[in-house]
């Protein structure tokens, strides 16, 4: 269940960078860069699927990815209504992330608070203090790094050479890594 929910995260998109005016998936009409607004804040790099798919391969790198990996399950966690599915989940994460036998354990203080009983009893923000730990861990340490790294590096160079194409140039590069081939004129 958890690993569904952050795959859905990761690949989620807003409506409005889902398709161009031109109808073509993309976003090189955007005002602002991805890699701009990733670099803008963490909160924004969070926010975009492509920048979290973008500093997970990048975490992976740094065997580190289980603090983003535990972000994101936290944010979902804080959206579930459903009591039963918070217990379920409430116990995933515990047992993903903050157990000592945790498979993709995550560095935080007070995580040995947490005990059976109150994974019985979940509440939307009874991660939240934990989960503020590895926002600002990731805001510190890893973040920063990203924003140095060849990865996003050659990320935003790729977003300014295609902002340098003409439009049918870079529709058909576009529709090229796309699968679709050819440019629509």
């Amino acid at each position: 269940m958890f690993n569904r929910a952050v795959s859905r995260l990761s690949r989620k998109r807003p409506p409005s960078d889902t398709h161009d005016s031109d109808g073509s998936s993309g976003s090189s009409r955007q005002s602002v860069k991805n890699t701009a607004k990733w670099a803008a804040s963490l909160e924004n790099l969070l926010e975009d699927p492509e920048g979290v798919k973008r500093f997970r391969e990048f975490l992976k790198k740094e065997f580190s990815e289980e603090n983003v990996l535990f972000w994101l399950a936290c944010e979902d966690f804080k959206k579930t209504q459903d009591k039963k599915q918070m217990q379920e989940k409430a116990k995933e994460i515990y047992a993903t992330f903050l157990s000592s036998k945790a498979s993709s354990q995550v560095n935080v203080e007070g995580q040995s608070q947490l005990n059976e009983k109150i994974l019985e009893e979940p509440h939307p923000l009874m991660f939240q203090k934990l989960q503020d730990q590895i926002f600002n861990l990731m805001k510190y340490d890893s973040y920063t790094r990203f924003l140095k790294s060849d990865l996003f590096l050659k990320h935003k160079r790729t977003e300014e050479e295609e902002e340098d194409l003409p439009d049918t140039q870079t529709a058909a590069k576009r529709a090229s890594r796309s699968g679709h081939g050819g440019s629509r004129l």
